[in-house]
């Protein structure tokens, strides 16, 4: 009979846990504002049971927290889209000489190698850049594609802008209520395992999520100041994108890398602009791992960055943005249940046999 019990507990967990993934895959579409709404209304959490010990209630406290999270983003967004729009119509418009000082570039390194390779080497070395190059313009036409018809298109963006705060809102106000509930919904003979798990859970997201949210702000500004006062065209765009794509691990860094350094050949017709942008990011890399990654992010949250980097993209490839933002809650979660059967399995006779451990 114990037997029979454990088996149907686990296929409704099975179950439960199937039926979920196929609401999430079938839902994805509309799903996005409620994610990006949970995921700050966990950033602001903290926030709001301070002001509450301060003695605010928890309705105006979340009032306030709204409202100033929202203020926030208005604000930044205010003050940036200037700059932002000048830099890129300064850009485009500068194109044309980019790309004949990138010519102009090329002209010695085709010489070098019609002095080394023979006529024909040379027609298939231009087949192949043609090729790539049309290559290069699907894939960028895809993506436009993509991003039209995908996540980022007119509907979804204005879910984002009206829905996600309501979300923000109603859970930040009743995140206590909610967490009771499902407190109050687990099994009774496993619950205090349970509740040990989600608090380990909460531990890694914390200590994660929120340490490499300030880490991408803080170098989204030292990249994007530096290379405004190196001089780079774009430098404000390339230098806040690197910093908030240093949220997966090292792809800010070197992807502002190889922009910003592109850009900078393309821009000037000597190598010390390219030198000073790559001192930029060399600064920028040794104050993360050696200042800010440390003290804000920790070493002891659990997640490994090639882990964190296998979520990111899998959750990108299956659900698209909104799989990015469950990435890290997921792979916190299979990373504790991970521990935690490795734990089971080496007090279980399954490990031991009667073998006494040495």
């Amino acid at each position: 009979m114990t037997g029979m019990s454990r088996d149907l507990r686990l296929r409704f967990w099975l179950g439960g846990f199937a039926l979920f993934l196929l609401a999430l895959y079938l839902l994805r579409s509309i799903l996005l504002p409620f994610v990006a709404g949970m995921a700050i209304a966990y950033l602001l959490d903290p926030l709001a049971c301070r002001l509450e010990r301060l003695g605010l209630s928890r309705l105006w406290a979340t009032v306030m927290m709204t409202f100033g999270f929202l203020l926030l983003v208005i604000a930044v967004l205010v003050l940036l889209a200037p700059l932002l729009q000048d830099q890129l119509v300064s850009f485009m418009q500068r194109v044309p000489a980019y790309v004949t000082q990138l010519v102009h570039r090329s002209v010695p390194l085709w010489g070098m190698a019609k002095t080394y390779l023979s006529p024909a080497d040379m027609a298939k070395l231009r087949a192949a850049a043609g090729d790539y190059a049309g290559t290069v313009v699907g894939w960028l036409a895809s993506l436009i594609g993509t991003l039209l018809s995908g996540s980022l298109a007119l509907a979804n963006l204005l879910s984002l802008v009206f829905i996600t705060p309501m979300v923000i809102f109603y859970l930040l106000r009743d995140w206590r209520g909610m967490t009771r509930q499902v407190d109050g919904l687990l099994p009774l003979r496993h619950a205090e395992v349970i509740r040990t798990q989600l608090r380990a859970i909460d531990h890694i997201l914390a200590g994660w999520v929120r340490g490499q949210a300030t880490v991408c702000l803080i170098l989204g500004v030292i990249y994007a100041v530096g290379l405004s006062l190196v001089g780079l065209d774009l430098g404000l765009v390339v230098g806040l994108s690197a910093g908030l794509l240093s949220f997966v691990p090292y792809l800010g860094t070197i992807s502002g890398f190889i922009i910003g350094v592109g850009l900078a050949l393309a821009q000037s017709q000597d190598w010390t602009l390219a030198a000073m942008v790559a001192g930029v990011f060399l600064v920028g890399n040794l104050f993360e791992g050696n200042l800010l990654a440390p003290r804000l992010v920790g070493k002891k949250i659990g997640l490994h960055p090639v882990w964190v980097i296998f979520a990111l993209l899998a959750g990108g490839a299956l659900f698209g943005f909104l799989g990015v933002l469950l990435a890290l809650p997921a792979a916190a979660v299979i990373g504790v249940l991970i521990k935690f059967g490795t734990q089971q399995y080496l007090a279980s006779s399954l490990y031991s046999d009667g073998v006494s451990p040495r």
